[in-house]
Protein backbone atom coordinates (compact mmCIF):
# COMPACT_ATOMS: atom_id res chain seq x y z
CA UNK A 1 0.00 0.00 0.00
CA UNK A 2 1.74 3.36 -0.94
CA UNK A 3 1.34 6.41 1.56
CA UNK A 4 -1.62 8.64 0.71
CA UNK A 5 -2.69 11.51 2.41
CA UNK A 6 -6.66 12.43 3.43
CA UNK A 7 -7.66 15.42 5.14
CA UNK A 8 -3.95 15.76 7.00
CA UNK A 9 -3.49 12.27 7.90
CA UNK A 10 -0.82 9.80 5.89
CA UNK A 11 -1.86 6.42 5.84
CA UNK A 12 0.75 4.26 5.93
CA UNK A 13 1.52 0.53 5.40
CA UNK A 14 -0.26 -1.54 8.17
CA UNK A 15 1.14 -3.60 10.52
CA UNK A 16 -0.42 -7.19 10.56
CA UNK A 17 -4.40 -6.43 11.17
CA UNK A 18 -3.62 -2.72 12.39
CA UNK A 19 -3.50 0.07 10.13
CA UNK A 20 -0.88 2.90 10.70
CA UNK A 21 -1.66 6.88 10.44
CA UNK A 22 -0.15 9.47 11.24
CA UNK A 23 -0.84 12.71 11.29
CA UNK A 24 1.03 16.56 12.31
CA UNK A 25 -1.14 17.39 15.23
CA UNK A 26 0.98 16.51 18.54
CA UNK A 27 1.92 19.37 20.97
CA UNK A 28 5.06 21.62 19.46
CA UNK A 29 8.61 19.50 20.14
CA UNK A 30 11.83 20.46 19.78
CA UNK A 31 14.22 17.57 18.31
CA UNK A 32 17.11 20.36 19.85
CA UNK A 33 16.45 19.66 23.45
CA UNK A 34 20.42 18.76 24.33
CA UNK A 35 20.86 22.19 23.33
CA UNK A 36 20.42 23.11 27.07
CA UNK A 37 24.07 21.44 27.44
CA UNK A 38 25.41 23.86 24.65
CA UNK A 39 24.39 26.86 26.76
CA UNK A 40 25.67 25.29 29.99
CA UNK A 41 28.64 25.13 28.20
CA UNK A 42 28.54 28.85 27.12
CA UNK A 43 27.88 29.95 30.68
CA UNK A 44 31.31 28.70 32.01
CA UNK A 45 33.23 30.05 28.90
CA UNK A 46 31.54 33.11 27.80
CA UNK A 47 32.13 32.69 23.82
CA UNK A 48 29.15 33.87 22.61
CA UNK A 49 29.06 37.21 24.67
CA UNK A 50 32.41 38.12 23.90
CA UNK A 51 32.10 36.78 20.07
CA UNK A 52 29.22 39.46 20.07
CA UNK A 53 31.57 42.17 21.78
CA UNK A 54 33.82 41.63 18.10
CA UNK A 55 30.90 43.81 16.04
CA UNK A 56 30.46 47.07 16.22
CA UNK A 57 26.63 48.02 16.05
CA UNK A 58 25.76 51.24 14.54
CA UNK A 59 21.91 50.41 14.04
CA UNK A 60 20.28 53.01 16.23
CA UNK A 61 19.26 50.87 19.52
CA UNK A 62 15.46 51.67 19.50
CA UNK A 63 14.77 50.55 16.17
CA UNK A 64 15.99 46.86 16.52
CA UNK A 65 14.10 43.66 17.01
CA UNK A 66 17.23 41.44 17.24
CA UNK A 67 20.77 42.50 19.01
CA UNK A 68 24.16 41.34 17.93
CA UNK A 69 24.20 39.03 20.80
CA UNK A 70 20.99 37.53 19.53
CA UNK A 71 22.48 37.40 15.93
CA UNK A 72 25.52 36.23 16.52
CA UNK A 73 24.17 32.97 18.76
CA UNK A 74 21.34 31.79 16.96
CA UNK A 75 24.58 31.83 13.85
CA UNK A 76 26.06 29.61 16.03
CA UNK A 77 24.23 27.48 17.89
CA UNK A 78 22.15 26.69 14.47
CA UNK A 79 25.52 25.37 13.50
CA UNK A 80 26.62 23.25 16.80
CA UNK A 81 22.64 21.55 16.34
CA UNK A 82 23.86 21.16 12.43
CA UNK A 83 21.46 23.37 10.35
CA UNK A 84 24.01 24.80 8.07
CA UNK A 85 22.03 27.00 6.03
CA UNK A 86 20.96 30.74 6.32
CA UNK A 87 17.74 29.44 4.79
CA UNK A 88 17.16 27.09 7.69
CA UNK A 89 16.66 30.28 10.02
CA UNK A 90 13.32 31.12 8.14
CA UNK A 91 11.76 28.24 10.04
CA UNK A 92 13.98 28.01 12.84
CA UNK A 93 13.48 31.67 14.18
CA UNK A 94 9.86 30.17 15.14
CA UNK A 95 11.89 27.67 17.69
CA UNK A 96 10.89 28.82 20.78
CA UNK A 97 13.34 26.53 22.44
CA UNK A 98 16.00 28.16 19.95
CA UNK A 99 15.02 31.34 21.64
CA UNK A 100 15.79 29.98 24.84
CA UNK A 101 19.46 28.56 24.28
CA UNK A 102 19.81 32.32 22.45
CA UNK A 103 18.99 34.08 25.50
CA UNK A 104 16.16 36.29 24.25
CA UNK A 105 14.19 37.32 27.11
CA UNK A 106 10.65 36.43 25.60
CA UNK A 107 11.49 33.32 23.61
CA UNK A 108 7.33 33.63 22.77
CA UNK A 109 9.01 36.49 19.69
CA UNK A 110 10.60 35.01 16.60
CA UNK A 111 14.29 35.29 16.12
CA UNK A 112 15.92 36.56 12.81
CA UNK A 113 15.01 35.29 9.07
CA UNK A 114 17.41 34.49 7.07
CA UNK A 115 17.60 38.06 5.54
CA UNK A 116 18.84 39.55 8.83
CA UNK A 117 21.17 37.14 8.87
CA UNK A 118 22.42 37.48 6.00
CA UNK A 119 22.93 41.38 6.34
CA UNK A 120 25.53 40.28 9.29
CA UNK A 121 27.21 38.34 6.91
CA UNK A 122 27.47 40.59 4.00
CA UNK A 123 28.34 44.26 6.49
CA UNK A 124 31.73 45.59 4.60
CA UNK A 125 34.17 46.58 6.89
CA UNK A 126 33.90 50.30 5.97
CA UNK A 127 30.53 50.78 6.94
CA UNK A 128 28.96 53.18 9.30
CA UNK A 129 25.68 54.34 10.88
CA UNK A 130 24.91 56.33 7.32
CA UNK A 131 24.84 52.63 5.82
CA UNK A 132 21.05 51.60 4.63
CA UNK A 133 20.70 48.41 5.36
CA UNK A 134 24.42 46.70 6.43
CA UNK A 135 25.33 48.59 9.67
CA UNK A 136 27.09 45.43 12.72
CA UNK A 137 30.95 45.38 10.90
CA UNK A 138 32.57 42.33 12.37
CA UNK A 139 35.84 42.64 13.49
CA UNK A 140 38.31 39.56 12.42
CA UNK A 141 41.52 40.77 14.45
CA UNK A 142 39.19 40.45 17.66
CA UNK A 143 38.17 37.45 16.76
CA UNK A 144 41.22 35.95 15.88
CA UNK A 145 42.10 37.51 19.53
CA UNK A 146 39.42 35.62 21.10
CA UNK A 147 40.20 32.02 20.08
CA UNK A 148 43.65 32.40 22.02
CA UNK A 149 42.31 33.40 24.64
CA UNK A 150 39.77 30.97 24.81
CA UNK A 151 42.73 28.63 24.63
CA UNK A 152 44.57 30.52 27.49
CA UNK A 153 41.63 30.07 29.70
CA UNK A 154 40.73 26.46 29.25
CA UNK A 155 44.35 25.93 31.37
CA UNK A 156 44.27 25.88 35.04
CA UNK A 157 48.05 26.16 34.96
CA UNK A 158 50.54 27.05 32.23
CA UNK A 159 51.74 24.00 30.85
CA UNK A 160 55.68 23.02 30.38
CA UNK A 161 55.25 22.38 26.44
CA UNK A 162 52.81 23.38 23.87
CA UNK A 163 52.42 22.00 20.41
CA UNK A 164 50.90 24.60 17.19
CA UNK A 165 49.90 21.94 14.50
CA UNK A 166 49.57 23.87 11.13
CA UNK A 167 47.87 22.49 7.89
CA UNK A 168 46.06 23.78 5.11
CA UNK A 169 43.42 22.30 3.21
CA UNK A 170 40.86 22.87 0.20
CA UNK A 171 37.47 24.04 0.63
CA UNK A 172 35.86 23.67 -3.00
CA UNK A 173 33.86 26.45 -4.48
CA UNK A 174 30.95 26.23 -6.95
CA UNK A 175 30.23 29.60 -8.07
CA UNK A 176 31.93 32.82 -8.93
CA UNK A 177 33.11 33.92 -5.47
CA UNK A 178 35.50 36.63 -5.07
CA UNK A 179 39.25 35.29 -4.65
CA UNK A 180 38.20 31.93 -6.48
CA UNK A 181 41.36 30.08 -8.25
CA UNK A 182 41.86 26.45 -9.85
CA UNK A 183 44.02 24.57 -7.40
CA UNK A 184 46.62 21.86 -9.75
CA UNK A 185 46.88 19.78 -6.17
CA UNK A 186 43.18 19.51 -5.12
CA UNK A 187 42.02 19.82 -9.23
CA UNK A 188 39.08 22.33 -8.59
CA UNK A 189 38.65 25.97 -7.70
CA UNK A 190 38.58 26.24 -4.20
CA UNK A 191 40.08 28.65 -1.24
CA UNK A 192 42.56 27.41 1.23
CA UNK A 193 41.97 28.13 4.25
CA UNK A 194 45.15 27.72 7.16
CA UNK A 195 44.09 26.03 10.78
CA UNK A 196 46.33 26.15 13.38
CA UNK A 197 45.20 24.45 16.20
CA UNK A 198 47.33 23.12 20.01
CA UNK A 199 45.26 19.79 20.35
CA UNK A 200 42.23 19.82 20.44
CA UNK A 201 42.26 23.98 20.78
CA UNK A 202 41.21 26.10 17.20
CA UNK A 203 43.27 29.12 17.74
CA UNK A 204 43.34 30.24 13.74
CA UNK A 205 41.20 29.39 11.12
CA UNK A 206 42.22 31.92 8.03
CA UNK A 207 40.64 31.92 4.58
CA UNK A 208 42.70 32.47 1.48
CA UNK A 209 42.70 32.56 -1.18
CA UNK A 210 44.26 29.32 -3.88
CA UNK A 211 46.41 30.97 -5.60
CA UNK A 212 49.12 31.06 -2.70
CA UNK A 213 51.68 28.68 -1.32
CA UNK A 214 50.31 26.61 1.74
CA UNK A 215 52.97 28.05 3.99
CA UNK A 216 51.36 31.99 3.12
CA UNK A 217 51.08 34.01 6.13
CA UNK A 218 52.23 31.84 8.10
CA UNK A 219 54.76 33.57 10.01
CA UNK A 220 52.47 36.30 10.52
CA UNK A 221 49.93 34.14 12.38
CA UNK A 222 52.73 32.59 14.77
CA UNK A 223 53.77 35.98 15.49
CA UNK A 224 50.52 36.97 16.55
CA UNK A 225 49.85 33.92 18.81
CA UNK A 226 52.90 33.23 19.84
CA UNK A 227 53.46 36.48 21.16
CA UNK A 228 49.34 36.32 22.91
CA UNK A 229 50.46 33.05 24.78
CA UNK A 230 53.99 34.68 25.85
CA UNK A 231 52.04 37.15 27.50
CA UNK A 232 50.25 35.03 29.36
CA UNK A 233 52.92 32.35 30.04
CA UNK A 234 56.66 33.73 29.45
CA UNK A 235 58.12 30.67 30.08
CA UNK A 236 56.15 27.96 28.29
CA UNK A 237 58.22 25.99 25.31
CA UNK A 238 56.49 26.30 22.11
CA UNK A 239 56.93 24.02 19.28
CA UNK A 240 55.02 23.91 15.43
CA UNK A 241 54.14 21.22 13.69
CA UNK A 242 53.57 20.88 10.28
CA UNK A 243 53.73 18.87 6.89
CA UNK A 244 56.42 19.46 3.90
CA UNK A 245 54.22 22.23 2.55
CA UNK A 246 55.55 24.35 5.39
CA UNK A 247 58.96 23.64 5.79
CA UNK A 248 60.22 27.32 4.52
CA UNK A 249 63.31 29.24 5.37
CA UNK A 250 61.12 31.89 6.49
CA UNK A 251 59.29 29.59 9.11
CA UNK A 252 62.45 27.69 10.32
CA UNK A 253 64.26 31.35 10.47
CA UNK A 254 61.84 33.05 12.40
CA UNK A 255 61.07 30.21 15.17
CA UNK A 256 65.04 29.93 15.50
CA UNK A 257 64.82 33.78 16.30
CA UNK A 258 62.10 33.81 18.41
CA UNK A 259 62.81 30.63 20.79
CA UNK A 260 60.28 28.40 19.11
CA UNK A 261 61.20 24.65 17.91
CA UNK A 262 59.54 23.40 15.06
CA UNK A 263 59.46 19.48 14.04
CA UNK A 264 58.50 19.85 10.18
CA UNK A 265 58.15 17.12 7.36
CA UNK A 266 60.92 17.82 4.49
CA UNK A 267 60.08 17.09 1.12
CA UNK A 268 62.44 13.80 -0.47
CA UNK A 269 65.04 14.41 -3.12
CA UNK A 270 67.93 12.62 -5.10
CA UNK A 271 70.23 14.07 -2.34
CA UNK A 272 68.62 13.14 0.55
CA UNK A 273 67.96 9.68 -0.77
CA UNK A 274 71.71 8.97 -1.46
CA UNK A 275 72.86 10.02 1.73
CA UNK A 276 70.50 7.18 3.60
CA UNK A 277 71.15 4.92 0.73
CA UNK A 278 72.74 2.05 2.72
CA UNK A 279 70.30 2.05 5.42
CA UNK A 280 67.57 1.64 2.68
CA UNK A 281 69.28 -1.11 1.31
CA UNK A 282 69.48 -2.92 4.89
CA UNK A 283 65.41 -2.12 4.70
CA UNK A 284 65.03 -3.86 1.45
CA UNK A 285 66.94 -7.03 2.50
CA UNK A 286 65.23 -6.82 6.13
CA UNK A 287 61.74 -6.66 4.02
CA UNK A 288 63.13 -9.39 1.43
CA UNK A 289 63.61 -11.99 4.20
CA UNK A 290 60.06 -11.55 6.29
CA UNK A 291 57.82 -10.27 3.73
CA UNK A 292 57.21 -7.60 6.43
CA UNK A 293 57.38 -3.55 6.07
CA UNK A 294 60.74 -2.85 7.23
CA UNK A 295 62.47 0.61 8.59
CA UNK A 296 65.44 2.58 10.26
CA UNK A 297 66.09 5.86 11.39
CA UNK A 298 69.15 7.50 10.41
CA UNK A 299 70.61 10.98 11.73
CA UNK A 300 71.28 13.21 9.12
CA UNK A 301 73.23 16.98 8.85
CA UNK A 302 71.96 18.86 5.67
CA UNK A 303 71.33 22.01 3.90
CA UNK A 304 70.22 22.94 0.68
CA UNK A 305 72.11 24.66 -1.73
CA UNK A 306 70.23 27.87 -1.91
CA UNK A 307 67.42 28.03 -0.33
CA UNK A 308 68.41 27.31 3.85
CA UNK A 309 70.23 29.68 5.80
CA UNK A 310 72.28 27.07 7.42
CA UNK A 311 72.59 23.18 8.18
CA UNK A 312 69.91 21.90 10.53
CA UNK A 313 68.71 17.94 11.88
CA UNK A 314 67.11 16.21 9.86
CA UNK A 315 65.39 12.48 10.54
CA UNK A 316 65.33 9.93 7.98
CA UNK A 317 62.87 6.89 7.72
CA UNK A 318 64.24 4.33 5.55
CA UNK A 319 61.40 2.64 5.16
CA UNK A 320 60.35 -0.64 2.80
CA UNK A 321 56.98 -1.92 2.13
CA UNK A 322 55.31 -4.19 -0.17
CA UNK A 323 55.00 -1.72 -2.62
CA UNK A 324 58.82 -0.81 -2.84
CA UNK A 325 61.06 2.03 -0.90
CA UNK A 326 59.27 4.50 1.02
CA UNK A 327 61.57 6.83 2.20
CA UNK A 328 60.56 9.79 4.39
CA UNK A 329 62.10 13.03 6.14
CA UNK A 330 61.72 15.64 8.70
CA UNK A 331 63.59 18.52 9.45
CA UNK A 332 63.40 19.49 13.21
CA UNK A 333 65.39 21.58 15.77
CA UNK A 334 65.21 19.67 18.86
CA UNK A 335 68.84 17.96 19.28
CA UNK A 336 69.62 14.20 19.69
CA UNK A 337 69.76 14.54 23.39
CA UNK A 338 66.05 15.62 23.78
CA UNK A 339 64.77 13.17 21.57
CA UNK A 340 66.08 10.42 19.39
CA UNK A 341 65.41 9.91 15.60
CA UNK A 342 62.77 6.86 16.45
CA UNK A 343 60.44 8.69 19.36
CA UNK A 344 60.65 12.33 16.80
CA UNK A 345 59.51 10.64 13.76
CA UNK A 346 56.84 7.87 15.59
CA UNK A 347 55.60 10.06 18.28
CA UNK A 348 56.21 13.12 17.93
CA UNK A 349 56.03 13.97 14.17
CA UNK A 350 53.09 11.68 13.60
CA UNK A 351 51.20 12.87 16.27
CA UNK A 352 49.80 15.84 13.68
CA UNK A 353 47.72 12.64 12.21
CA UNK A 354 45.18 13.81 15.03
CA UNK A 355 44.73 17.82 13.73
CA UNK A 356 43.67 16.17 10.02
CA UNK A 357 40.51 14.95 12.37
CA UNK A 358 39.86 17.95 13.67
CA UNK A 359 39.71 19.98 10.57
CA UNK A 360 37.29 17.32 9.30
CA UNK A 361 34.84 18.14 12.54
CA UNK A 362 35.22 21.77 11.40
CA UNK A 363 34.80 21.33 7.62
CA UNK A 364 31.93 18.56 7.46
CA UNK A 365 30.29 18.78 10.96
CA UNK A 366 30.31 22.36 11.42
CA UNK A 367 30.15 23.67 7.85
CA UNK A 368 33.31 25.33 7.63
CA UNK A 369 33.11 24.64 4.12
CA UNK A 370 29.81 26.49 3.47
CA UNK A 371 31.73 29.29 1.74
CA UNK A 372 29.02 30.43 -0.96
CA UNK A 373 28.50 34.41 -0.51
CA UNK A 374 29.83 36.53 -3.21
CA UNK A 375 33.06 37.77 -1.42
CA UNK A 376 35.96 37.02 0.27
CA UNK A 377 35.16 38.59 3.79
CA UNK A 378 31.90 37.27 4.02
CA UNK A 379 32.86 34.01 3.71
CA UNK A 380 35.97 34.55 6.39
CA UNK A 381 32.66 35.33 8.45
CA UNK A 382 30.90 31.78 7.74
CA UNK A 383 34.49 30.57 9.02
CA UNK A 384 34.55 32.05 12.09
CA UNK A 385 30.47 31.38 13.04
CA UNK A 386 32.01 27.60 12.49
CA UNK A 387 34.98 28.26 14.15
CA UNK A 388 33.13 29.28 17.62
CA UNK A 389 31.04 26.37 16.92
CA UNK A 390 33.40 23.91 17.18
CA UNK A 391 35.03 25.98 20.20
CA UNK A 392 31.28 25.56 21.85
CA UNK A 393 31.50 21.30 21.10
CA UNK A 394 35.15 21.28 21.81
CA UNK A 395 34.51 22.84 25.25
CA UNK A 396 31.78 20.47 25.68
CA UNK A 397 33.93 17.50 25.12
CA UNK A 398 36.37 18.92 27.41
CA UNK A 399 34.35 19.98 29.85
CA UNK A 400 30.97 18.08 30.02
CA UNK A 401 32.60 14.46 28.27
CA UNK A 402 35.51 13.56 30.87
CA UNK A 403 35.42 10.28 31.91
CA UNK A 404 32.65 9.51 29.98
CA UNK A 405 32.55 6.82 26.46
CA UNK A 406 31.73 10.13 24.43
CA UNK A 407 35.19 11.81 26.02
CA UNK A 408 36.99 11.64 22.67
CA UNK A 409 33.76 11.39 20.28
CA UNK A 410 33.83 13.37 17.54
CA UNK A 411 31.36 16.75 16.81
CA UNK A 412 28.85 14.48 14.97
CA UNK A 413 28.71 11.76 17.31
CA UNK A 414 28.19 14.24 20.16
CA UNK A 415 25.31 16.11 18.54
CA UNK A 416 23.85 12.87 17.46
CA UNK A 417 23.86 11.51 21.08
CA UNK A 418 23.74 14.38 23.17
CA UNK A 419 22.07 17.80 21.23
CA UNK A 420 19.56 15.94 19.15
CA UNK A 421 16.90 14.97 21.47
CA UNK A 422 13.09 15.30 21.59
CA UNK A 423 11.35 17.23 24.03
CA UNK A 424 8.72 19.31 24.77
CA UNK A 425 8.61 23.16 25.80
CA UNK A 426 6.42 24.79 28.24
CA UNK A 427 6.86 28.51 29.21
CA UNK A 428 5.32 30.16 32.04
CA UNK A 429 5.75 33.58 33.44
CA UNK A 430 7.92 32.01 36.23
CA UNK A 431 8.93 28.73 34.49
CA UNK A 432 10.85 27.43 31.56
CA UNK A 433 10.01 23.60 31.68
CA UNK A 434 12.02 21.25 28.92
CA UNK A 435 10.06 17.88 28.86
CA UNK A 436 12.82 15.39 27.16
CA UNK A 437 11.33 12.46 25.77
CA UNK A 438 11.20 9.45 28.25
CA UNK A 439 12.35 7.02 25.62
CA UNK A 440 15.79 8.64 24.94
CA UNK A 441 18.58 6.04 25.53
CA UNK A 442 21.11 7.81 26.77
CA UNK A 443 19.90 9.59 30.02
CA UNK A 444 22.16 8.42 32.85
CA UNK A 445 25.19 10.03 30.30
CA UNK A 446 23.02 13.07 29.62
CA UNK A 447 22.50 13.79 33.66
CA UNK A 448 26.18 12.96 33.80
CA UNK A 449 27.49 15.68 31.36
CA UNK A 450 25.34 17.56 33.45
CA UNK A 451 26.51 16.96 36.94
CA UNK A 452 29.82 17.53 35.24
CA UNK A 453 29.47 20.84 33.50
CA UNK A 454 27.73 22.65 36.77
CA UNK A 455 30.74 21.71 38.65
CA UNK A 456 32.53 24.29 36.95
CA UNK A 457 31.75 28.50 38.15
CA UNK A 458 29.70 30.37 35.53
CA UNK A 459 31.61 33.21 33.88
CA UNK A 460 28.73 34.89 32.53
Amino acid sequence: MSTECSDGQLELHGLGRREVVARFDAAPITSDGGGVLLREVDLRVNALGRLAACFVDHRNPELIQHSVAELVSQRVLGLALGYEDLNDHDRLRQDRWLGVLVGREDPERALAGKSTLNRLELTPWNADASARYKKVVARPGAMDSLLVDLFLESHAEPPRRIWLDLDATDDPLHGAQEGRFFHGYYGHYCYLPLYIFAGEHLLCARLRESNLDAAAGAVEELERIVGRIRQAWPEVEVVIRADSGFCREEIMAWCEANRVDYVLGLAKNTRLQRAMGAALARSAARHRESGEAAREYVELRYQTKKSWSRVRRVIGKAEHLDKGANPRFVVTSLSLEEVDAQTLYEELYCARGDMENRIKEQQLMLFADRTSTATLRANQLRLYFSSFAYVLLAALRRLGLAGTELARAQCDTIRLKLLKVGAQLKITVRRIRLSLSASYPHQALFTRVCANLQAFPLRC
